[in-house]
């Protein structure tokens, strides 16, 4: 049985990844190497290898907790080093907590758990949003860059990773507008 690497993201707008890229080309660390653009979302749930049974299941559970959440903002206001409290391995835009995303998450995490759609638990780490512009080989020096832009979300998306030598490449299953 073939099983897709599953995820559930809030992609960004085009003009927040052409900000991150200025952003990028102000640090001078030659150890950082950066996430493609394309790349570059905000992740509410990793569901891991699921079935097409279990995929279908989880977009029909996603687009009915969708329904029951209105669009909302999220601000975004530095770059800089995660996770928070352990040895830093990524560089990473911090948003600021956001109620509505936090609901959202939890609304999504708790649906998919009562269904038949591959999520097995749920994220035990308090949510921090945040938008991981890099994995880090070694230890980078990166003092905390502001940022402060913020953007809408109206819908959240139903990602497919695929692992491969250059790194993981993403792809859109479904985009599920918020109501």
């Amino acid at each position: 049985m073939n099983k897709r690497r599953i995820f559930i993201a809030v992609n960004l707008p085009s003009f927040i990844k052409k900000k991150i890229a200025g952003a990028e080309e102000k640090v001078a660390d030659k150890n950082i190497r950066w996430v493609k653009s394309d790349n570059l979302h905000i992740t509410l749930v990793f569901v891991g290898y699921v079935s097409d049974q279990e995929l279908a299941e989880l977009c029909r559970v996603a687009r009915e907790i969708a329904q029951k959440h209105e669009s909302f903002e999220i601000k975004l206001n530095k770059i800089c080093l995660g996770p928070f409290g352990k040895t830093p391995r990524m560089v990473w835009l911090c948003g600021e907590k956001s109620p509505e995303l936090a609901a959202l998450k939890n609304d999504l995490e708790e649906g998919l758990l009562n269904a038949s759609t591959g999520l097995r638990h749920k994220e035990f780490r308090p949510f921090s949003p945040h938008i991981t512009l890099s994995r880090l080989r070694q230890s980078a020096d990166l003092p905390d860059i502001p940022f402060g832009t913020a953007f809408p979300v109206d819908s959240v998306e139903i990602m497919e990773s695929e692992l491969k030598k250059s790194g993981a490449e993403y792809s859109m299953v479904e985009s599920i507008p918020l109501h």
